[in-house]
């Protein structure tokens, strides 16, 4: 999700896909294959916070495990704070 005006990005990360520490399980098969998938996805991720971060914008990552009316006070709270730190500079 993206909240263009406050400059927000947000990530909702799958726990197999994007390596939990608390959730993913190596593969039983074709080991090899789908731990590099996951790695470049980590890696990947990697970058594209760097890169958001380096344009002005913050970013939430969540996993896709955590309570989503948590996830959501926590997005609000951002954005409500990048809304009116934009306005107390007159931007």
């Amino acid at each position: 999700m993206v909240f263009r005006p406050a400059k927000v990005a947000v990530f909702i990360d799958g726990c197999y896909w994007h390596g939990c520490p608390e959730h993913y399980v190596p593969p039983k098969t074709n080991s090899g294959y789908w731990s590099e998938k996951v790695i470049g996805n980590v890696r990947r991720d990697r970058e594209t916070d760097e890169k958001l971060r380096e344009a002005g914008w913050l970013v939430l990552r969540f996993w896709e495990h955590e309570p989503s009316d948590a996830c959501a006070d926590k997005i609000a709270l951002a954005v409500l704070a990048r809304r009116e730190a934009r306005l107390a500079r007159g931007d």
